[in-house]
């Protein structure tokens, strides 16, 4: 039989089920912010980063004589079953809210106040004996709390993404060294242009990838300054001194997170253009994922009456009307993730530009959009290389033959011929679909077979040397 105790904050009294480890303020949020329905507990980092906070700033208020060693011990006996990634579902709190976090900041204290009560043999909701307030959130504000534990889930989340990311990048490289040698048409504005091998163009996409990890790892970087010790405003009220050192001492040890203490606290607070590089930066990656998803879906189209260079792993059945048709479903999976992420980034640009004086209150939304961004894409890349592009295949002898019945191929003889002679054979072939060897050698006879094979050889194709006449 469920039993309940009466919990009370200055707005009144609640019943709160003794199965629960939060209380009367968490009870509050669960009820006033039902928005998303996506609790702040399907975000493990996070409330492993809350008890990394609460840890280390209980370790230095006791160092420094304010918090009592035994209520330290059980503050970090409890925040250590949260490292442990325990009890996240007592985190209910919806990642969207109002407040500017401070319900999340209170259903942290209230779990680790009752976690702690119980360490200390006193029942859950004893508060006389272990306060949320006075005790775990001592010498804190939700303002420091909840942003140096956001920027360390950031943090921890990114490496996990970093990690999708560059195993995604090497399975493309891996099929550039693949298809080295498969020769075909490079376009653009969706026109031919000129030849190069199906292996340089899954490199490219390789090398665009490792060039985002390299420009995402610079913006995890920023996530590594935090503002503990700054409390409300960043004046450092309720803080003895020192704290603020000793804590993210504490914090950086107990993490193992590099983060340092914010040089100026009063900026640091309201300031949140580090989560504005870190959204940037997955942006950029999603425009990069998306384009290289709109190149794959291109180069596989047809079968018969498309591009058909390469061929995609077959996921299901494309149609429920038309009997064979299988699509890029995988590619289009991406695309669609990363429309998201570049609409997410909409989110926290708007949201660090709606800070106002001391405190931007809206850094729960651009939680929600990071977090969210991060988890989607992390998918969407292991989706990608497994299946997709591990599996992909060249059509070799198709965008072969599509190289050399291609117009753009006349581009190789201006050295030779001159741009007005090649815009006349061009004209001409594209006006009687004869190919550019059948006009150039056999009807005008303006090169020798040899020097045809010289420029048109497989290698000069791939690797053009200049040749003139």
């Amino acid at each position: 039989m469920t039993t309940f105790r009466i919990e009370h904050d200055f707005l009144g009294e609640k019943e709160i089920s003794n199965d629960c480890y939060y209380g009367v303020q968490t009870m509050r949020a669960k009820e006033n912010f039902d928005i998303t329905g996506i609790p702040i507990g399907s975000e493990p980092l996070f409330i492993k980063a809350f008890g990394h906070v609460k840890k280390a700033a209980a370790l230095a208020n006791r160092d420094l004589g304010v918090l009592d060693v035994k209520k330290a011990e059980a503050i970090a006996y409890a925040c250590d079953r949260l490292i442990a990634g325990e009890f996240t579902d007592q985190f209910v709190s919806d990642l969207i809210q109002g407040g500017a976090g401070t319900s999340t900041n209170m259903n942290a204290n209230e779990v680790i106040a009752n976690l702690g009560l119980e360490y200390l043999g006193h029942a859950k909701g004893e508060y006389q004996y272990l306060h949320p307030n006075n005790d775990v959130n001592l010498s804190q504000s939700t303002n420091d709390a909840y942003p140096s534990a956001f920027r360390i889930a950031l943090y921890l989340k990114v490496a996990s993404f970093i990690e999708a990311l560059e195993e995604l990048q090497v399975a493309f490289y891996n099929k550039g060294k693949e298809f080295d040698g498969v020769l075909k048409m490079g376009r653009t504005q969706l026109q031919d242009a000129v030849p190069m091998t199906l292996g340089q163009e899954f490199n490219a996409f390789a090398t665009a990838l490792a060039k985002d990890v390299a420009h995402i790892k610079v913006a995890t970087q920023s996530m590594t300054e935090v503002n503990m010790g700054a409390t409300a405003i960043g004046t450092g009220v309720n803080a003895p001194e020192g704290y603020a050192e000793l804590c993210v001492k504490y914090l950086a040890d107990i993490s193992q997170v590099p983060v340092t203490l914010a040089a100026d606290l009063i900026e640091a607070t309201y300031d949140t253009s580090a989560l504005v590089q870190m959204s940037g930066a997955l942006k950029q990656n999603a425009l990069k994922l998306s384009k290289i998803c709109n190149d794959l879906r291109l180069l596989s189209s047809g079968p018969r009456c498309g591009i058909s260079e390469i061929n995609l792993p077959a996921m299901q059945p494309g149609s429920s009307i038309m009997p064979g048709k299988v699509n890029p479903v995988i590619p289009e999976l991406m695309n669609q993730t990363c429309f998201y992420v570049i609409g997410a980034d909409v989110t926290v640009t708007m949201a660090a530009e709606a800070g106002q004086l001391q405190l931007n209150v809206m850094e729960p939304v651009m939680g929600m959009a990071l977090f969210t961004s991060l988890q989607y894409l992390t998918k969407a890349c292991n989706t990608l290389k497994d299946k997709c592009v591990v599996g992909i295949t060249a059509n070799a002898e198709q965008s072969k033959n599509m190289v050399m019945q291609s117009i753009g191929i006349v581009t190789q003889l201006n050295p030779i011929l001159g741009y007005e002679e090649c815009s006349s054979i061009a004209k001409e072939a594209l006006a009687t679909g004869k190919s550019i060897y059948e006009i150039v050698v056999v009807e005008r006879q303006l090169i020798t077979q040899m020097k045809w094979d010289e420029v048109y050889s497989i290698d000069n194709l791939i690797h053009p040397k200049f040749i003139a006449q």
